[in-house]
């Protein structure tokens, strides 16, 4: 595996480091856990928005006609 630097916030650190304590896990297994997930979030994003492709768009006005017009607002 590759080395690289990462410079994070204070706080995040330490946190990371906490964490890899309690859990037993190497600071590095928990950013690639970490990196993991939010790539497999952005995969089910990307499907979720082409399925959604032919679906009408609305701007904000004609969203909130469209609540008023239901009864929403």
């Amino acid at each position: 595996m590759p080395k690289i630097t990462l410079n994070l916030e204070d706080i995040i650190l330490q946190a990371l480091k906490l964490k890899s304590s309690e859990t037993k896990q190497s600071m590095s297994e928990l950013v690639n856990d970490a990196l993991k997930a939010s790539l497999q979030e952005d995969l089910e994003d990307i499907k979720s928005w082409e399925e959604r492709k032919g679906e009408d768009t609305y701007d904000y006005e004609e969203f909130l006609e469209l609540l008023k017009k239901e009864q929403v607002i």
